[in-house]
């Protein structure tokens, strides 16, 4: 067998953890920017792909057992990109090497000398028994894990295993992929003798917000199983570790746990909201409806840079607006000895923050981050006759610039950036939306609201109906009830974080 060839592309198989998208490994995340391809799984996060941006994505995914493509043409798909020169990242759930048939497409990869690397990811077992709050191990239950598949490549009626000898083992028990085989799992383990009331969870989804976990023994599982039509994918985790799930319990209790968000801000700015939910318990993924680009003329912001020593004030009214301020300055060869004497008000504190990463100090901040709060500061003082400059977002609310000129200041309105529909890659948003899955869409700016509902139609609109509606504030708020929503929470604060919180408070109540 020959040496890979090192001018043809290369395949790298990275595990994607179990479900929750902050199990991805940082070294898989890596390798998805990186990728030319993405071939991946059913059991995939459908977020993690947006980290491969303009790759193409391929589906191979099996659901129920039964395969969109088989296992053989997987190879091929593997193969043929890679002998494109591309980058193929193949994208499986749980960990490659544990009942993933990732030795089988290596054995390919190999024989077709092809280059590939394995990236390691958080196996099922590892993962959803944590997140259900059940170690497998424990010193005065159990020191020894057996890591079964419940299902059948070859569709066979029954499942080929050693059942006496896995009877008799003292330790924890795991059964990958079994909730069609269960009770057949159950009859096999009482008949060679494992105690009928030996403890059993059955955990679906887990690590994601729709994880459920049921609890029973050998004896009553399957008519709990029954009763609640338990559907794949599941894990089932036998032993006396079971026991434990009240005490070790923490992901289930979180405040938003259960709960699925959709995050409609701007993808550069939506991570820390996302994390801000995750920790709490809630799958929030996003789909973005703003993307903030240059303005398509720079010459008014330009002109108004060469005379910034004319300004009296210089006002900010998003964290964009100072970004693409301070890009455009450090572009025109100044700095921020440009403002000296200058005033600098922001409509927050996201907004004063991102002024002061720029070591300039914000003399005004409004007790409400709204323009007609900060229209008050500013008056507060004599500004008749005076000069002030306001670098924004190329359509915006014209109340704030109108007002100061009724109080007889001027004011230069530059567009510093625009707002535009980003390209939406295919997500999961409307097949969850289509399944009633979704629980709460945020909204943190009127501009999200319209380009969020312009994209979906009358049948979508109709289903928006039976899911909570979160704004940022009450100028978002307006915009969602003129187009038709009914907004049930709205945060004191108008920020973020002031959001985040009236989310935890409503769903506390």
């Amino acid at each position: 067998m020959t040496e890979p060839n090192l001018e043809k592309g290369q395949v790298i198989l990275v595990g994607a953890g179990p479900g929750d998208i902050g199990l991805l490994t940082l070294r898989g995340k890596d390798w998805l920017v990186r990728a030319d391809v993405v071939i991946y799984d059913h059991l995939v996060n459908s977020n993690m792909l947006r980290f491969a941006g303009s790759a193409e994505l391929i589906y191979v995914g099996k659901k129920a057992g039964h395969a969109t493509v088989t296992q053989n043409k997987i190879n091929e798909l593997l193969v043929n990109s890679a002998n494109a020169g591309k980058i193929v990242v193949r994208l499986k759930g749980g960990d490659p090497f544990i009942f993933g048939r990732g030795g089988e497409e290596v054995q390919a990869l190999k024989e077709a000398d092809i280059r590939f690397t394995i990236v390691p990811g958080i196996p099922s077992p590892i993962g959803v028994s944590a997140y259900a709050g059940i170690p497998l191990t424990h010193r005065d239950h159990a020191s020894t894990i057996s890591i079964i598949t419940g299902s059948n490549e070859h569709g066979e009626e029954h499942l080929k295993l050693d059942w006496e000898n896995i009877s008799t083992r003292t330790g924890t028990l795991v059964f990958l992929m079994g909730a069609r085989k269960l009770p057949r799992i159950v009859e096999q383990l009482i008949k060679f003798k494992k105690k009928p009331d030996t403890p059993v969870a059955v955990i679906q989804w887990g690590t994601t917000s729709r994880q459920k976990t049921w609890v029973g023994t050998l004896n009553t599982i399957v008519d709990i199983a029954t009763k609640e039509k338990i559907q794949p994918p599941t894990l089932t985790i036998i032993g006396e570790v079971v026991n434990l799930k009240p005490i070790t319990d923490w992901y289930e209790t979180l405040p938003l746990f259960g709960k699925t968000f959709v995050v409609t801000r701007a993808e550069e700015q939506a991570e820390s909201f996302i994390h801000m939910l995750e920790e709490q318990g809630a799958e929030a993924f996003l789909y973005s409806s703003i993307k903030t680009i240059p303005p398509v003329d720079w010459g008014p912001l330009d002109q108004s840079l060469e005379e910034l020593s004319s300004y009296d004030g210089l006002i900010f009214t998003s964290a964009n607006g100072v970004h693409f301020f301070s890009q455009r300055l450090r572009e025109k060869n100044k700095d921020i000895r440009e403002l000296k004497g200058v005033r600098i008000y922001a409509i927050g504190p996201k907004t004063e923050q991102a002024v002061l990463k720029l070591n300039i100090r914000v003399d005004t901040v409004p007790e409400n981050y709204i323009a007609e709060s900060l229209i008050e500061c500013i008056g507060k003082d004599n500004i008749e006759g005076k000069k002030f400059l306001l670098p924004r977002a190329s359509v915006a609310r014209e109340v704030l610039p109108n007002t100061l000129r009724e109080m007889g200041a001027s004011i230069d309105v530059v567009p510093a950036y625009q707002t535009i529909l980003p390209e939406q890659p295919e997500t999961n948003f409307l097949k969850r939306l289509n399944e009633g899955t979704i629980d709460v869409i945020t909204f943190t700016s009127s501009s999200t609201v319209t380009n969020f509902l312009d994209r979906l139609n009358k049948e979508h609109h109709e289903k928006l109906n039976k899911i909570t509606i979160a704004c940022i504030g009450p100028i978002t708020q307006k915009t969602a009830e003129d187009r038709g929503l009914k907004v049930t929470i709205v945060p004191n604060q108008y920020t973020v974080t002031g959001l985040f919180s009236a989310i935890k408070s409503h769903f506390a109540k």
